[in-house]
């Protein structure tokens, strides 16, 4: 038996975050970054997001060492790093941690292929044949060229959870926790909740998963299947408090919730 509850976080609020919402405002057609997005570090904002986020480990992890994963980039490897190191669990990055951190490409960001750092004015003025061929799909189903659709990144969550499952220490009694993408949350909910295309989209267009935020899924001793719908539960999402207790401000960048546009990483 693995965890009884899996904490999803969000990655602090990236510098590419910052130009890619300013973007969007100013109705612009492309995002300008100086890094490729596996290499995007976290804001100044971020930093201190992933912070708070360390007190509030601090105060829930104490006594349950969760079992730590990180999507391998940069933005959400900072803010494992720099939580781990505030709740006493690590050390700054670059130096040996108490607890592992396990790294998995499969808990990376989704891949945007051709329309990667472009806006949704970008992508209709672009590649119109495009906006319209995702119109067509709907928003689950589309993989633009060279990227993946939410289908693909659910099918990596699904990889993901039984390897975890399978290399989970036998006694373990602390949860699951995951450091990845505003995508990634949102793909987890799909697969542990049983939910369906339209139930998922419904979801998305009304929530924004919040930067450093916390998502708990829970299921009760003994369940068998670390996919299956009927052994999870919706605890709370997108859990924001230990930012707003310790006056760090609460970024919702957009992601995958607008029906018209491309997610802002």
């Amino acid at each position: 038996m693995g965890a009884s509850e899996i904490w999803l976080v969000r990655h602090g609020e990236s510098e590419a975050n910052v130009v890619a919402t300013e973007a969007q405002r100013a109705g612009e057609e492309r995002i300008v970054v100086e890094w490729r997005d596996a290499d995007v570090p976290l804001s100044p904002t971020g930093r201190e997001q992933a912070g708070a986020l360390g007190v509030w480990l601090g105060e829930n992890a104490s006594g349950r060492s969760p079992v730590v994963w990180s999507s391998p980039y940069r933005r959400a490897r900072e803010t494992t790093a720099i939580a781990l190191a505030g709740a006493g669990a690590g050390a700054e990055a670059g130096m040996e941690a108490a607890v592992p951190v396990r790294v998995d490409e499969r808990l990376r960001d989704r891949e945007l292929g051709i329309l990667d750092l472009l806006t949704a004015a970008g992508v209709q003025a672009l590649h119109p044949e495009e906006a319209e061929r995702r119109r067509w799909l709907g928003k689950f189903y589309y993989r633009p060229p060279g990227g993946e659709s939410w289908a693909d990144v659910a099918l990596r969550i699904r990889s993901f959870l039984r390897d975890a499952e399978d290399s989970a220490p036998s006694a373990q009694s602390g949860p699951l926790l995951v450091v990845a993408h505003d995508a990634v949350v949102m793909l987890f909910l799909f697969v542990c909740l049983g939910w369906s295309e339209e139930e998922l989209l419904g979801f998305a267009r009304e929530n924004v998963v919040v930067n450093a935020s916390i998502t708990r899924l829970v299921r009760a001793d003994g369940a068998a299947s670390p996919t299956s719908a009927a052994d999870w539960q919706l605890a709370e999402f997108a859990h924001h408090g230990h930012l707003d207790r310790l006056d760090v401000e609460a970024t919702r960048h957009g992601g995958d919730t607008d029906e018209s546009a491309e997610p802002a990483r």
